[in-house]
């Protein structure tokens, strides 16, 4: 017997079928080959037809079918990830109004600065963990002010998820990790956080209803059976966005427990247990996949949005042939690259920097000594300490890392890169060889609460390695320290 799992991204879908016995993956399908279509309008906007996702995930999951020979009869469940904060407004009919919303587009920035100052700092941070900023919920409000004909015609305001277990089963339906985060709960009431909805004049009626997490979320109908190729009566068992699922994925629930991403932009997602908002400028608060009101689990998200984006543009301009080059020109040099010293922050405004826009910069290279290795090494030790100073922000917002897992990306498979953190945080780190799409699958079985065995499956199937801290702390020290005191003078020249 099998689940099925789907990861919904802005490049593409991803299918995964797991074997429910052992949590082994059979197959992992993408769809399309190239990315997905994105549109820009206007400078900073993003949108994506919804529809399109739905023929890609058909496309891929007729093919996973295909490949594997499974028969559809013998899938169990269906586990959805999802790309977070994204916005599918539909009519009655459940046809899109118009095309997503979603997570990169920055035009609901401005509404969401305003209703954090007329709301106030402080109550947008004791009820909704965050200041309602780019989210979901400015976005809709977005919509209200500048489309409002459409918007009279909106039936449901679902996140990107919901549209996809929407067209799986017939049935419209949301969570409260998924409400949190766009910014619609109230963590102190638990409950739709009505007193933001009205600041924005928004109707609550357009707030899906709610299920849990892990629960029958509805069934595959005939129609959607029709179009995957997947048994009709098949049951949504799991749903979360992206960053909460890729902690799952890394079997990661409690406090002190820490997923790490290392792609085109960086990510560090910690569990809590306790509402501390004390950094809710630079760090994002979300309920967690497992979360409830009698067992609190939060998620801290923490973005680098110039992480992978900084080594792979090196890649491409100093004309070397693969990452697997780069770590071994980057190898040749010592701990703190001799001096050269890369603030990787060239990706747009950095949260954590407090929305700074610093650029990325290369500083200190004596032309009659340093070379392209220096640069490799000086990109991900400047990535690596990126990571690290965010940590410390989690620390200060009460973060106690006790265990870090991270997905086997390509910065993390730079020893460099992942010693340099695990030295410098004095923690090890575990490295593991799986997706998100193998994560929702997986997660079909925690309908039934059976943790230790998810946890099992995922140490027997994708564990790879450690890196431990070295016992050169003290060069890696050094080394931060002065990129650190690099970084907050550009911060305070800025």
């Amino acid at each position: 017997m099998y689940t099925l799992g789907y990861d919904l991204g802005s490049s593409s879908i991803k299918v995964a079928l797991v074997e429910i016995a052992s949590g082994k993956s059979l197959a992992v399908i993408s769809e399309p080959k190239k990315e997905m279509n994105m549109l820009s309008v206007k400078k900073g906007w993003a949108e994506q037809d919804p529809d399109d996702w739905w023929t890609h995930l058909c496309n891929a999951t007729k093919q996973i079918l295909k490949e594997t020979k499974v028969p559809p009869d013998e899938i169990k469940g269906v586990g959805i990830s999802y790309q977070m904060h994204g916005l599918v407004l539909v009519d009655k009919h459940g046809i899109p109004l118009r095309k997503s919303i979603i997570w990169c587009d920055g035009r609901a920035v401005d509404i969401g600065r305003k209703a954090f100052d007329d709301l106030g700092h402080d109550t947008c941070a004791e009820k909704l963990l965050n200041s309602p900023a780019n989210f979901t919920a400015s976005k809709l409000k977005w919509v209200k002010e500048n489309e409002p004909d459409l918007y009279k015609n909106s039936f449901k305001a679902m996140l990107p998820g919901d549209y996809i277990a929407y067209k799986l089963s017939g049935k419209i339906n949301t969570t409260i990790s998924g409400l949190s985060e766009g910014i619609f709960w109230d963590f102190k009431e638990e409950h739709i956080a009505s007193w933001l909805l009205d600041y924005y004049e928004v109707n609550e009626v357009l707030i899906p209803e709610i299920v849990a997490t892990f629960s029958d979320q509805g069934h595959i109908t005939a129609k959607g059976a029709l179009e995957t190729g997947l048994a009709e009566g098949t049951p949504i068992l799991y749903r979360a966005g992206d960053q909460p699922n890729n902690a799952l994925s890394l079997n990661v629930f409690n406090p002190g427990e820490v997923a790490a991403t290392g792609g085109t932009s960086g990510v560090v997602y910690a569990i809590t247990d306790n509402l501390s908002v004390k950094e809710s400028s630079r760090v994002n608060n979300f309920a967690h996949v497992n979360y409830s009101p009698e067992k609190m689990r939060i998620g801290k998200l923490l973005c680098v949005n110039g992480a992978g984006i900084m080594y792979r543009w090196l890649l491409n301009n100093l004309k070397i042939t693969s990452y697997q080059e780069m770590n071994e020109l980057a190898a040749k040099v010592p701990i703190g690259s001799e001096g050269v010293i890369i603030l990787p922050f060239g990706n747009g405004p950095e949260r954590m920097l407090n929305n700074k826009d610093l650029g990325a910069q290369i500083g200190n290279i004596n032309l009659n000594i340093h070379s392209k290795p220096h640069l490799c090494r000086a990109a991900l030790e400047g990535i690596a300490f990126s990571f690290v100073y965010g940590m410390e922000i989690l620390r200060a917002d009460g973060i106690k890392a006790k265990v870090i897992r991270a997905g086997n990306d390509n910065l993390f498979r730079a020893p460099i890169f992942s010693n340099t953190i695990a030295s410098l945080i004095n923690q090890e780190i575990e490295i593991y060889n799986t997706t998100g799409a193998i994560g929702a699958a997986r997660a079909c079985q925690l309908h039934n609460g059976n943790y230790a065995a998810f946890g099992k499956q995922i140490m027997d199937n994708d564990y790879i390695m450690s890196y431990t801290p070295s016992s050169d702390k003290e060069e890696y020290k050094m080394a931060y320290e002065l990129w650190k005191n690099e970084l907050e003078l550009k911060l305070k020249n800025n």
